[in-house]
Formats: structure tokens, C-alpha cells, sequence
């Protein structure tokens, strides 16, 4: 490993990269990145950089992303096929007919999709400020929210506001059940349960605290408790032992991993800066209005 890793750093070196990874992504790719985070956050760093090369360790609507907010930059992937199937799941064509079928509804679109569907959409919002996004739109609004039904249904149950909610999920979200909370929390009954709002209703329903990644990480960090019960992918918990070694950790279940986010390795972000390739654009009219979209995420108070 550390021959790649000696290739990874002079190449990274000769391109004037800043490697970007993000949680969920293998621990051995995590720790030779430059930052480590959620999708927006990594593209709102890497967009104050220097560098002329961004390698984009997660799926592809996060470098297209990057790609939308650097539009100077270079944009790499370490392997094009990483995909997120929650993204796939809403495509434009679809969206314009909702939009028909409600001309006066509000889009709001989760970060986690392509950049030609938030170019289609009023304003975006994350994991961690969808409720605000939501809270910010006038009450007599009516509001599509895409593509994932389970955030939307955790912002429209905190807010008690209905939304037309797409029938978009989280493969790898959906596969934490509330009866391993109920079987872990026996198992470990001092333990506190913090789960991602991608997941369904009853596991939320469980959680002592619902939050993105970054929330995930804050609270465990910041908590007097010594042990977590943690409901999200898989590639999360690398962090959370580096940030807090002292403290327990029990994922929910095995099955929480996603493929997707796997595909990316060492090797592969080596050839991917060898060749300048898999490269990630974003026609300049979709990044224009798509960049709409985040700015107004951005614009909303915290």
C-alpha cells in the first residue's frame, strides 16, 4: 500500500490536486485525502483552493457538484460507474410533468441528485438544513420535495407541513430496521441511538438524535455518553473512532454499505490522475441554473 501511496502523493503533486473523500467512503481512501466530509461541504472547499485538479472520492452528482461550484477546475472521479441510486431515481422528464401537474409548487431538491434535475428545481438543501429550507417558504406554498421520501417526511413531520414527497429512497438506508435499535438498545441499554434522516420513520422514531453526517460526527463528539448505537453507512464509523477513540461505537447493521460509494480505491485514484480521467462536466446552461438552486440553499439562515 504504501508504493500507491507514494504514486497518489507525487501525482498529486505534479497535478496540483486537492483530494476530496467523502464519509462513507473506505477508510484506506479517507485518510489519503485532503478533506474529509459531506458532499457540499467537500465542494465548497475545494472551490476555495488553489488547485487546478479536484479528485472527488464519492458518487457522481457530488463531483458534479464540484464541478458546478469550481467551474475552473478540473473534475475527477476515481471510477465514473459510482453512481448513487437515489439520484437515478428522479429524472428530469418526470419532474417537469409533476411540475405541470403543480405550476405553483416549490421545488426542493435534495443535494443527492444530477446536476440537470437541480437545474429543474427551485432551491436545494442537505441533510443537515432541510428542515430550514422548508421553514423558509411561505406556509400557502405548496411544495414538491425531491427525490428522497424519508428526508422529506422527517422535514414535513418536524415542521407538521404536508409536501408531495417523491418516491425516492436510500437502498442502503432502508436497510436499517428499527428492531436492530430495539435490539441493540437491550443489548446496550446506556447507549444513545443517532440515526441519518435518510432513514425510514419507525428507525427515526427510535433515535435519541436524527442528523447528517456531520451532526452525527458533532454529537458523538460533543456528548457526555460513552457509547453510540449509529444508524448510517458503514464508512462513517472510521471517522467517528479517529475523532473519538475513547467511545463506543455499534453500527446497526453490516448491511448498511454501500456499493457504490466502495467502487473508489487507492488504485483507481492513482490511474485517474495518471490519465486526467474519468473527467466530470456539467453543460454550462445546467450548471448556471442548478447553481441557482444551491445559491438559494445558501442564502437560507442556518
Amino acid at each position: 500500500m504504501q508504493d500507491i501511496l507514494d504514486q497518489l502523493r507525487q501525482l498529486k503533486a505534479q497535478r496540483n490536486t486537492v483530494i476530496l473523500a467523502h464519509n462513507y467512503q473506505r477508510a484506506e481512501v479517507q485518510d489519503a485525502a485532503d478533506f474529509v466530509g459531506d458532499s457540499l461541504e467537500l465542494s465548497r472547499k475545494a472551490a476555495q483552493t488553489k488547485a487546478d485538479v479536484i479528485l472527488f472520492c464519492g458518487v457522481h452528482f457530488m463531483a458534479e457538484t464540484a464541478a458546478i461550484l469550481s467551474p475552473e477546475k478540473i473534475v475527477l472521479v476515481p471510477d465514473e460507474n459510482a453512481g448513487c441510486p437515489m439520484a437515478n431515481m428522479v429524472t428530469v422528464r418526470e419532474l417537469r410533468r409533476r411540475k405541470q401537474e403543480h405550476p405553483d409548487a416549490v421545488v426542493v431538491c435534495y443535494v443527492n441528485s444530477s446536476a440537470a434535475v437541480k437545474a429543474e428545481s427551485d432551491v436545494c438543501c442537505t441533510s443537515a438544513n432541510a428542515v430550514n429550507v422548508v421553514r423558509s417558504i411561505a406556509a400557502d406554498r405548496e411544495i414538491i420535495f425531491i427525490p428522497d421520501c424519508s428526508l422529506g417526511s422527517y422535514a414535513s413531520r418536524t415542521l407538521g407541513r404536508r409536501m408531495i414527497l417523491w418516491p425516492g429512497f436510500c437502498p442502503t438506508h432502508h436497510r436499517i430496521l428499527a428492531e436492530e435499535i430495539r435490539r441493540l438498545k437491550a443489548a446496550h441499554p446506556a447507549a444513545l441511538v443517532v440515526v441519518h434522516p435518510e432513514c425510514t420513520d419507525d428507525v427515526v422514531d427510535l433515535a435519541d438524535q436524527v442528523a447528517s453526517t456531520a451532526g452525527i460526527l458533532d454529537y458523538c463528539r460533543e456528548s457526555d455518553a460513552r457509547e453510540f448505537i449509529v444508524g448510517t453507512e458503514i464508512g462513517l464509523l472510521h471517522r467517528l473512532q479517529k475523532e473519538s477513540p475513547s467511545k463506543a461505537f455499534h453500527m446497526l447493521t453490516a448491511l448498511a454499505d454501500c456499493p457504490n460509494m466502495k467502487l473508489n480505491t487507492l488504485e483507481k485514484m492513482v490511474w485517474a490522475l495518471e490519465d486526467m480521467a474519468p473527467r466530470v462536466a456539467v453543460d454550462p446552461a445546467i450548471a448556471a441554473k442548478a447553481r441557482l438552486a444551491i445559491d438559494k440553499m445558501l442564502a437560507v439562515p442556518r
